[in-house]
């Protein structure tokens, strides 16, 4: 999964170099073995974007830093471009991500699935594991959110999926890394409302083309199945 992920970052135009940023040996000889960069980390890493701000402080050559989290083996390389260009044409933020429909009940309701909530100008106003925006009337009429969203299917184009790539400026990215964790980051286990509770502006632009980010052994098959290639035991 790591090696296919590397083949869509690589894909992208606006990418020039693929790391792999990890704290586990296994991982650095598969994509090693696969002829990609590896790199490894310190493991007490507080979340991914720590480690990743660990590689890019080595990396003085480059302004902007995207971050493709490795589980997401079906992300567009047009959409990572898309990221980076957003980015480099918006000076008011320091950080961009994207967002995908979602179409399915149980994506609303599962805490897997990150949600993001956007103001009028395309920036996050807050990502949650919970189902947000809430529509509380029609869950009231319907005694539960997932009746409601059952009974009124234009509920869900209300909510936004979080797909698992950042492209940060590399200054910032620096800074951001030596910040503690924030309260909200440390309840909902997301490290980009470290950034919003400090007031650094996302700007989220919507994905190219769906992804799906592999949290469970679900996620795992149903990726399989899509690739159409045959599941291989972790050993």
């Amino acid at each position: 999964m790591i090696c296919r992920v590397v083949e869509r970052a690589l894909a992208a135009r606006r990418v020039s170099r693929v790391i792999v940023a990890t704290d586990d040996l296994r991982v650095m000889q598969a994509v090693n073995a696969a002829g990609y960069e590896a790199i490894m980390t310190r493991s007490d890493h507080a979340s991914g974007t720590d480690r990743l701000a660990e590689v890019a402080s080595t990396l003085a050559d480059f302004e902007i830093v995207v971050n493709v989290q490795g589980d997401e083996p079906l992300i567009s390389p047009e959409t990572i471009d898309c990221a980076v260009d957003a980015l480099v044409q918006d000076r008011n933020c320091a950080i961009a991500t994207t967002w995908e429909r979602i179409t399915e009940i149980d994506d609303v309701l599962s805490p897997d699935v990150v949600k993001v909530v956007l103001d009028d100008d395309g920036y996050a106003l807050y990502f949650s594991r919970s189902p947000v925006p809430y529509p509380r009337e029609a869950t009231r009429r319907h005694g539960s959110l997932e009746a409601a969203l059952e009974n009124e299917p234009g509920l869900i184009s209300q909510f936004r999926k979080h797909t698992g790539l950042y492209v940060y400026r590399r200054d910032f990215l620096l800074e951001f890394a030596g910040w503690p964790q924030s309260p909200l980051e440390q309840t909902e286990s997301l490290e980009q409302l470290r950034a919003l509770e400090r007031g650094i502006k996302i700007r989220v632009i919507q994905a190219t083309a769906p992804s799906i980010g592999v949290d469970t052994v679900e996620d795992l098959e149903r990726v399989t199945r899509l690739l159409s290639v045959p599941l291989t035991p972790y050993e």
